[in-house]
């Protein structure tokens, strides 16, 4: 096959398939590197009793690690090394785990009937928790659906792990859409109100589990601030 033939079949090609089918523009790291840092400040706003360690042992390692990835990638999402991708997962389990941690000893504490302070306190550190729930859900899903941004970029990976509705209906979208890091957060923040899918569906099975936890944590946290709140108001 010659060039010219090569050429035309690569142009048809971008054509006839949708943009997260095909090669694309790198995601733009701002959005993600500005949910870490909500999450960061989110965590230093928390009462010691919520936090794993000192209030500013884990926002430290967050804010070495998105400084390593926003150095190594600052504007556009280019590199698909091993080292970053694991560096990039470490991120996310890091924050992870001190929302699981603050998810932890909040239920303890109302459980416990330990002192959480009054309605309007209570609920703002539980509104944080479950804010934190959210970000972090956010985060993941963004970064594992077909192998990350990078790879998503590369539109190599026919399998999504979230169905989004301008993939089953691409005459109603733009051509050239794909999914970013708003999407994403917009699926975690349905997923932990609605306590289910909304308009976007898990494919895979990592992706129905993980939905299926962020529900789980986001109607405990919910149940029992209610409970609390409305206790103490009483």
């Amino acid at each position: 096959m010659s060039r010219g033939e090569n050429e035309l079949e690569r142009l048809t090609e971008d054509v006839l398939q949708p943009a997260w089918r095909r090669r694309t523009q790198d995601e733009r790291r701002w959005p993600v590197s500005l949910a870490v840092v909500v999450i960061i400040a989110l965590q230093v706003t928390l009462p010691e009793g919520l936090t794993l360690g000192p209030r500013w042992l884990l926002p430290a390692i967050e804010v070495a690690m998105v400084a390593a990835l926003v150095a190594a990638d600052p504007v556009r999402i280019r590199r698909d090394t091993p080292r970053l991708r694991m560096l990039a997962l470490a991120l996310i389990a890091v924050a992870s785990l001190g929302n699981a941690w603050s998810v932890a000893m909040l239920v303890r504490q109302i459980l416990t009937g330990r002192e959480t302070g009054t309605a309007a306190e209570l609920i703002m550190v539980g509104g944080a928790v479950y804010l934190l729930n959210i970000l972090s859900f956010a985060i993941w899903f963004w970064e594992l659906d077909r192998g990350g941004p990078a790879r998503r970029a590369s539109g190599t990976d026919p399998y999504p792990d979230f169905l989004f509705p301008p993939m089953t209906t691409p005459e109603l979208a733009p051509k050239d859409w794909e999914p970013y890091f708003l999407d994403y957060l917009y699926v975690a923040f349905t997923n932990a109100t609605a306590f289910s899918p909304t308009d976007t569906l898990p494919m895979s099975r990592w992706a129905k589990a993980a939905m299926g936890l962020e529900s789980a944590i986001a109607l405990l946290i919910a149940i029992l601030l209610i409970a609390k709140a409305v206790n103490s108001l009483g």
